[in-house]
């Protein structure tokens, strides 16, 4: 998509936001189910389900991303579609962005055999290349607003406030058990 028609997107968006401030929210939602071993499926919207899988030295298959891998290419797409959409708006010439995003993860924690090491990633790095003909202030101006707008690098950022239930479903019927 060129950058005139995603400005006009964006800028429908922005106007409908504008002009009625309830038009900002937005949910997102995710089914996902085990399937076998550590196979999984997710779906999303009206999308073919998709495969989440572990590595054989984790379980699994290989057949597919395991779920930390997919927080890495959230982070890196989301990034990358902000780019897109922020230099169509601010009318900066891209050519091209790509991103490498890696994450640091200590298996100890996952298995449960040091309480103080966490489960999840203890850090993530990324860099990004940009290609534009864009100056260099110009370029630091989209930079620092795509980090300082992208929903998955502030959603990973900051601490946010995670909650759910758990129910048990034996003979047809449900039990909440958290």
């Amino acid at each position: 998509m060129d950058q005139k028609t995603l400005k006009e997107a964006f800028q429908k968006t922005i106007g409908a936001i504008q002009k009625d401030p309830k038009n900002a929210a937005a949910a997102f939602l995710a089914k996902t189910e085990l399937v076998d071993g550590v196979k999984c499926s997710a779906k999303v919207r009206n999308f073919p389900a998709m495969t989440v899988d572990e590595p054989p030295e984790l379980g699994g298959t290989d057949s597919a991303m395991n779920p930390v891998e997919l927080i890495l290419v959230a982070l890196g797409t989301c990034q990358e579609i902000m780019y897109g959409a922020c230099a169509a708006l601010m009318d900066v010439p891209l050519k091209k962005v790509t991103i490498g995003v890696e994450g640091n993860l200590d298996l100890r924690g996952l298995f449960g055999m040091d309480e103080s090491i966490p489960a999840g990633y203890s850090s993530i790095s990324f860099e990004t290349i940009i290609d534009s003909d864009a100056d260099e202030d110009t370029l630091k101006k989209l930079v620092d607003f795509v980090e300082a707008h992208c929903p998955v690098f502030d959603t990973l950022a900051r601490s946010i406030a995670v909650s759910g239930s758990v129910s048990v479903k034996k003979n047809g019927s449900k039990t909440k058990i958290r």
